[in-house]
């Protein structure tokens, strides 16, 4: 019941976030977001609070570094670095979670599908980013090996949690994909509900996976 309780409120706050940034108050914009983020992490600790394992602490650990991504990324003043170095440190105790006790898996075809989406949106992409280069491409690289062995952990274990894991990672590595060609590209409206909402969906179905 409280975890149906808690994804309501997780739901409402995203929703009042996501407004917020298109129509103001800008205040409940800077209360929503990270109020988002860190009811998703309430929700893991929920989850997650009878049993003490690695999977846990890196989940929570991970969403704690994604709420100061949060936080460095809506700030007025561009703190875009410090945000995406957050969100980095994130994705790999994410890693650390979806290796844990069985190592890096490799299932070639879903390596090749996330080499060849990476190769593509960073040459779409390079050609904006100047001296964002290098840390979008290590970034990058980080958040696609999150996503690979989010699927390898489900392909190994092929239980629910973990799909839906490997569904928040998809979905985690959509919403930077679509952050980067706004900022980098092309600018277009529907972009900030986008990022948002893709983005507080993947954190919650990983935040889900903490069972």
């Amino acid at each position: 019941m409280l975890t149906i309780s808690l994804s309501i409120l997780i739901f409402i706050s995203a929703v009042l976030a996501i407004l917020s940034d298109y129509r103001g108050p800008r205040i409940w914009h800077y209360i929503f977001k990270p109020l988002t983020t860190a009811t998703i992490f309430v929700l893991a600790l929920y989850l997650g609070w009878h049993h003490y394992n690695w999977y846990r602490t890196a989940i929570l650990i991970g969403l704690l570094f994604s709420l100061a991504g949060d936080i460095f990324l809506m700030l007025p003043k561009d703190r875009f670095i410090p945000g995406l170095v957050s969100f980095l440190i994130a994705h790999l105790f994410y890693i650390s979670a979806f290796t844990v006790g069985r190592g890096f898996g490799f299932t070639w075809w879903l390596f090749f599908v996330l080499l060849i989406y990476g190769v593509g949106i960073f040459s779409y992409l390079k050609r904006g980013l100047d001296s964002f280069t290098a840390p979008v491409l290590v970034y990058l690289i980080v958040i696609l090996t999150m996503v690979w062995q989010a699927g390898e952990n489900w392909l190994a274990i092929q239980q629910t949690p973990f799909l839906l894991a490997f569904a928040g990672a998809i979905l985690f590595a959509f919403s930077d994909s679509t952050l980067a060609i706004n900022r980098f590209r092309k600018k277009f409206p529907a972009a900030r509900a986008l990022v948002l909402g893709t983005y507080f969906i993947a954190q919650w179905l990983i935040a889900l996976s903490v069972q």
